[in-house]
């Protein structure tokens, strides 16, 4: 029996639902392990919606096709997955200073379609190739780039809250250049100078107050810079935000 027999059985198309589930799962899970915005509920629903489409748009019709002697094409209810899926995917994309996010994410929901719509076609090896296939790109890939030089894949970004007034962001910036890191976006906010009053920037409590700011860098040993940065006195924290989407 080859898949295309097994899979007109309802066991069989049982079998299909599930593995789009499954396999739809773990690409939803690594991407809600990462705090993306399409995590684990999104792309199994997406993979299990696009699977049912596909058994749909195959076996719905049997009755209409035996009465009428239809000719029907099963390949356009699916290629529509294809073209809908878009506007999912669009929703996770968003402009950050002067980068774009969300790319991965939103080519993880359009490939969890591909591997949901594959599954409902009884493609099951297939689709379990393609998942692993996307574990190698999302994992291996960002590791090879950080190995093997600073300036492939994505650039990381930095967090830092410090008391302002006592020459911190210099420190800050040496220690990115000490590094070997190249700062590729800068933005700030809080501290006196934010404020249009002129009292409120002169006055003692000024010193006192906490700046936030974000480093868009890319180098390699993220770890130790951010180990370095901690030791700076009036830094309060920092966390290291990987690039990879």
């Amino acid at each position: 029996m080859n898949a295309m027999e097994w899979s007109d059985t309802l066991g069989g198309q049982a079998l299909c639902l599930f593995t789009a589930l499954l396999l739809s799962t773990l690409i939803g899970a690594e991407r809600q392990a990462r705090h993306k915005d399409a995590g684990t509920r999104t792309h199994a629903l997406v993979g299990l919606g696009s699977a049912l489409f596909v058994l749909l748009s195959k076996f719905g019709f049997n009755d209409v096709l035996a009465v009428n002697l239809v000719r029907l094409d099963p390949s356009r209810l699916a290629a529509q997955i294809v073209s809908g899926i878009g506007f999912i995917g669009a929703g996770v994309v968003f402009m950050q200073r002067s980068r774009i996010r969300g790319l991965t994410t939103a080519a993880s929901i359009w490939l969890t379609a591909a591997v949901g719509a594959s599954s409902g076609a009884g493609l099951l090896i297939q689709s379990v190739i393609c998942t692993a296939m996307y574990f190698l790109v999302v994992v291996v890939f960002p590791l090879l780039g950080r190995r093997f030089g600073p300036f492939f894949g994505s650039g990381d970004s930095i967090h830092v809250d410090y008391e302002d007034g006592h020459g911190v962001l210099r420190m800050i910036l040496a220690a990115c250049a000490q590094h070997g890191f190249i700062v590729e976006g800068f933005s700030a906010r809080g501290g006196p100078d934010a404020s249009d009053d002129k009292s409120v920037r002169d006055s003692p409590e000024a010193t006192n107050r906490v700046v936030s700011v974000d480093l868009e860098i890319r180098g390699r040993g993220l770890e130790d810079l951010i180990e370095d940065m901690t030791s700076v006195e009036g830094v309060t924290s920092v966390v290291g935000i990987r690039g990879n989407d």
